[in-house]
């Protein structure tokens, strides 16, 4: 893959290294563009400085190179998932530096947030501090390794009916509750009532949760990311228990 930001392909995944080939733009009186590398690198000695080891990464840009996501795997996990890191950053004012706790599920390697990205702080002023905000930040999200568990472990305890099943995915697509293409219908139905994996036969939110983050690995890195984010936060409001 050539090392320019120009001729990165937005499809695909890069390296931390080839993270730091991508040029930051100049900054503004009021904005001070932040170099994706340095974001990350500043997000690994953080966790660092915690103990929290990293063992797996990737990254995506949008085409013109203005906006990265990118996931970092942690050593510390439990039962069948490892603990994630999503991180977003934009230096063309888009969206402001943000971070997400995520999972990394063995079995299929899928990747599941436990919601949406959220602000680190403070917009890209020439008065931010990344290792600040970075430092607060990680500790918030933290506190949510041990709520992300327990998110598991009851969604792993909880039957869901076929209508209730049926219904999150009507919901999903249909309906429009979840912002992803409409295509993956029929492919996180079918991932559901037949799964490929034998940890997700039960019919349970876990495996249905699965379904869709199995599906929405078509997508490209940045719109997987984009709808994984999302799911969560999604499926803990479409109150699908009982049904």
């Amino acid at each position: 893959m050539p090392e320019t930001s120009t001729l990165i392909s937005c499809t695909g995944t890069i390296t931390r290294a080839e993270l730091a080939n991508v040029p930051t733009p100049p900054s503004t009186a009021t904005h001070v563009p932040i170099p994706h590398a340095s974001v990350v690198d500043a997000l690994v000695e953080t966790l660092a400085h915690r103990q929290i080891a990293v063992v797996g990464e990737e990254f995506a840009l949008s085409a013109d190179g203005m906006e990265m996501f990118g996931v970092l795997d942690l050593a510390t996990g439990f039962e069948g998932c490892r603990f994630a890191i999503g991180i977003r950053n934009a230096n063309n004012k888009r969206f402001r530096l943000a971070c997400t706790v995520g999972l990394r599920v063995f079995v299929c390697h899928n990747l599941a947030f436990r919601g949406d990205y959220s602000p680190v702080l403070a917009k890209h002023s020439k008065h931010f501090s990344l290792e600040d905000a970075l430092s607060i930040g990680v500790d918030r999200m933290q506190r949510n390794f041990e709520p992300m568990r327990q998110q598991v472990d009851n969604w792993r305890d909880q039957q869901l009916s076929t209508a209730a099943a049926k219904l999150s995915i009507y919901r999903a697509f249909i309906e429009g509750d979840l912002e992803v293409p409409k295509y993956l219908a029929r492919r996180v139905h079918d991932l559901y009532f037949n799964p490929q994996h034998e940890e997700f036969q039960p019919r349970t939110m876990w495996s249905l949760s699965n379904a869709f983050t199995s599906a929405f690995k078509e997508l490209d890195p940045i719109p997987q990311f984009k709808a994984t984010a999302k799911l969560g936060a999604f499926l803990e409001s479409a109150n699908l228990f009982g049904g």
